[in-house]
C-alpha cells in the first residue's frame, strides 16, 4: 500500500526539520557502540564491584576471560533491568517479580541479568487534585535521569525497562534514548480486570459533585472499579502509552493489554529476555519474521517510528499528554515534532477505536476486539504508518498486527488479527467511526492550544460565552458549589503551566462541567494546564501557549469577556477589540499563588524545574 500523501509530508518536514540535531544523536550513538563491552573495557576494580552481588555461577558467566586456545574474549550479555516497581500503583505492583523471572530466563541463554536501577512511579489517580499532583509532570523528567543513572554503570549488552504508567513511560524512553546504542525493550504488566463500568463510575462522580451521593458511595464505587493488580482499564495516558509502544516495535509483539497474574503474561516477560538477547520465537506467516538481533532503541526511534506513534495515537482517540511526552521523547532522540505536525495528521487519520472515554468500552474489551493488533494492521494497509522501520524484532512492524496466545507446547505462538470481535469498539480504517482523529489545534488572540474531540458531543464543537476566570482549580470548585456558574459559561483557569506549578492535571474539573453540561448550558475550560488521558465530553481547551506565568495571553483576560472556543474553525479567542487588547495589562501570578506553589509537599526541591520547564508544545522539558 502507498504512503498516505499527507503523513510522507509531515514525515519529511519532520526529518528536515531534525536534520543537524538527528545527526549529532546518531554520531554519538554511533560512537558509543564502538566502544568494547564494558566488562572489557573497564579497570579489574570496577569490574569486581559490578559483579560483587551476583550469584557464583552468574559472575563466573559474566567475569571477563579468554577461551582455551583463543585469544577472543568469551562474550556473555548482560541485560540491565531499569525497575518503576512499587506496590502503590496497581499497574506497577506485578513488576516486584519480574527480575527473578527474566534473570532465570536470561540463565537459560547463557546470558545474565542485573537490576541496574529502580525508578520512581507516582500516581495520577492518588494525587489528582492534590498539592503533590503538581510534581506529576516533573516526574517524568526524574525517571529519565533515574534511569540514566541506572544505565550509567556502563556494564550492558541490552536493557529491559519495566513500568506501565502516565510519566513512568515517558521517563524511562527519554533516559533509555540517551543510551541509544542499547537493544531495549519495554515490559509491561497488563491492564486490571473489568470491574464497575467506567460509564456508571464517572455517573456516580457527577452525582456526589450534586451532593446528591455521599462519599460512602462514592468509594464505594471508585473501589468497585479499581479493584486489583494492573492499569486503570479507561483508555488514558497509561494505556496509550502501551498502545503507542506496540505502535513503535518495543514491546514483544501484542503484549500491551494481557492481564497480569495469565500464565501469557509470564511468558511474554520471557519472550522480552529472549528478544533483546536477539533470540525471540519466530513468528510464521510475517514476511521477515525470523529470529535476529535486536536493534538499538536509538535506531529504532526514528522519524518515521515517531510518526507511526502520532497517527497510533490519533487513530485510538488516545491521551492528550502525549502531546507533551512524545515531543520530549522524541527531542531525546534528536527529532524535533510540534502541535502542527499532529494536527496535519489527525486531518488524515480515522478514527478506528471506541474505548472510555471516547465510548463505553474499556480496554479489556478493546483487546478482545482485535487491541493494538488490529488497529496497527488497518493503519498499515490504509497507508497510513509507515512499514520500513526498524523494531525491536527482527520481523518488522508487521509482526505487532498479530495477537499472542499460549502454544500447546507451553511457549509462543501469535495469530492474525482477523476481523473486528465487536464494531461498536473497533472498526477497519474503511468504516471508521470518524474521518479524523478527533485533535485539532486551536489558534487565535488566547495563544496554541489542542482539543480533543473525539469524544465530545458535536452539537458542543463550538462555545462562544463569557468567562469565568479562575487562579486555581478550587476555586472552580467552590463557584459550582455556590452555583454560581449555572449559565453558559468558559471557566479560565489560569497559572497552571508548567513554570507556574508543574501544569498539574485538573481531572477534579471534569465532574462539575459535565453536570453543569448536562443541564443544557454551553461550557468550556480554558486552560494552560493539563487534562487527564481520561477526559473527555467537556470541551477544553487545553496546554494553552505560552502560559500565563510567562506573560502568555491568557493573563490579559477579565472576568466578563467572551471568548470563542470553536474546533470546527480551529480558533481560539477573546472576542475584544484589537486595540483594547493590546493595551491590556498582562498580570503577573499573585504573589500568594507563587509562594504557595513553591512550598510543601517537596514543591520546594522541583523550584529549578519550575525555572527551567520549556513550554507545553516544546514537551515541557526541564532538561534542555
Amino acid at each position: 500500500m502507498k504512503l498516505h500523501d499527507a503523513v510522507g509530508t509531515v514525515t519529511a518536514r519532520i526529518l528536515q526539520r531534525s536534520a543537524r540535531l538527528r545527526h549529532a544523536y546518531l554520531q554519538r550513538l554511533d560512537a558509543m557502540a564502538q566502544r568494547k563491552p564494558g566488562a572489557e573495557r573497564m579497570g579489574c576494580a570496577n569490574v569486581a564491584h559490578a559483579l560483587a552481588a551476583m550469584p557464583d555461577d552468574d559472575k563466573a558467566a559474566a567475569m571477563p576471560r579468554k577461551a582455551q586456545f583463543s585469544i577472543t574474549p568469551v562474550r556473555t550479555p548482560n541485560i540491565g533491568i531499569v525497575n518503576a516497581f512499587n506496590d502503590m500503583l496497581s499497574a506497577h505492583a506485578p513488576l516486584q517479580h519480574y527480575p527473578d523471572l527474566i534473570k532465570a530466563e536470561a540463565r537459560r541463554f547463557g546470558a545474565t541479568a542485573q537490576v541496574a536501577g529502580g525508578v520512581p512511579a507516582m500516581c495520577d489517580g492518588v494525587t489528582q487534585g492534590t498539592a503533590a499532583m503538581e510534581l506529576s509532570l516533573y516526574s517524568r523528567d526524574v525517571i529519565a535521569m533515574a534511569t540514566a543513572v541506572s544505565l550509567s554503570h556502563d556494564m550492558y549488552d541490552g536493557a529491559l525497562l519495566l513500568g506501565v504508567c502516565d510519566k513512568i513511560v515517558p521517563g524511562l524512553l527519554i533516559g533509555a534514548l540517551h543510551f541509544g546504542h542499547l537493544p531495549t525493550v519495554f515490559v509491561p504488566a497488563g491492564p486490571m480486570t473489568s470491574g464497575l463500568s467506567n460509564n456508571a463510575k464517572a455517573k456516580v462522580r457527577e452525582l456526589a459533585a450534586q451532593g446528591k451521593v455521599g462519599r460512602d458511595e462514592l468509594l464505594q464505587a471508585e473501589s468497585q472499579a479499581y479493584h486489583g493488580l494492573g492499569t486503570c482499564t479507561f483508555y488514558g495516558t497509561a494505556n496509550s502509552n502501551q498502545m503507542l509502544l506496540e505502535a513503535m516495535g518495543l514491546h514483544v509483539p501484542g503484549t500491551a493489554f494481557v492481564n497480569p497474574g495469565a500464565t501469557l503474561r509470564d511468558e511474554l516477560t520471557r519472550e522480552a529476555v529472549r528478544t533483546v538477547l536477539g533470540r525471540g520465537t519466530p513468528m510464521p506467516g510475517v514476511p521477515g519474521a525470523d529470529t535476529g538481533s535486536c536493534a538499538p532503541i536509538g535506531k529504532v526511534v526514528n522519524e518515521r517510528c515517531i510518526v507511526n506513534a502520532m497517527v497510533a495515537l490519533l487513530a485510538t482517540g488516545g491521551s492528550t499528554n502525549h502531546l507533551i511526552h512524545w515531543v520530549a521523547v522524541a527531542r531525546a532522540a534528536g527529532i524535533l515534532i510540534d502541535w502542527d505536525d499532529f494536527s496535519a495528521l489527525s486531518d488524515v487519520v480515522p478514527l478506528l477505536t471506541r474505548v472510555y472515554p471516547n465510548g463505553s468500552a474499556d480496554v479489556n474489551h478493546f483487546q478482545a476486539a482485535g487491541g493494538p493488533g488490529f488497529v496497527i494492521r488497518e493503519l498499515l494497509d490504509a497507508g497510513l504508518m509507515h512499514p520500513d522501520v526498524l523494531t525491536a524484532r527482527a520481523g518488522g512492524l508487521r509482526e505487532f498486527t498479530r495477537i499472542p496466545c499460549a502454544s500447546a507446547a507451553g511457549g509462543l505462538s501469535w495469530r492474525d488479527a482477523g476481523a473486528s470481535g465487536d464494531l461498536s469498539v473497533v472498526r477497519p480504517a474503511a468504516d471508521a467511526f470518524s474521518a479524523s482523529g478527533g485533535l485539532k489545534l486551536l489558534l487565535g488572540n488566547l495563544g496554541r492550544s489542542v482539543i480533543k474531540v473525539s469524544a465530545v458531543p458535536e452539537d458542543r464543537h463550538v462555545v462562544q460565552a463569557p468567562v469565568r476566570i479562575f487562579d486555581s482549580q478550587e476555586g472552580l470548585h467552590a463557584a459550582f458549589a455556590a452555583g454560581e456558574l449555572d449559565r453558559d459559561v468558559v471557566c479560565v483557569v489560569r497559572w497552571q503551566g508548567p513554570c507556574a506549578n508543574g501544569m498539574p492535571e485538573l481531572h477534579k474539573l471534569t465532574p462539575p462541567l459535565a453536570v453543569l453540561q448536562g443541564k443544557g448550558f454551553k461550557v468550556a475550560l480554558v486552560t494552560d494546564g493539563r487534562m487527564s488521558g481520561a477526559s473527555g465530553k467537556v470541551p477544553a481547551a487545553i496546554h494553552v501557549s505560552p502560559e500565563a506565568a510567562a506573560g502568555g495571553p491568557l493573563a490579559r483576560l477579565r472576568d466578563g469577556d467572551v471568548v470563542r472556543l470553536d474546533a470546527v474553525a480551529g480558533a481560539l479567542q477573546a472576542l475584544v477589540p484589537d486595540a483594547d487588547w493590546e493595551q491590556r495589562e498582562v498580570l503577573a501570578m499573585p504573589p500568594a499563588l507563587v509562594h504557595d506553589n513553591n512550598l510543601g509537599m517537596g514543591r520546594e526541591l522541583f523550584a529549578g524545574m519550575r525555572r527551567n520547564a520549556l513550554c507545553a508544545e516544546e514537551g515541557a522539558c526541564t532538561w534542555l
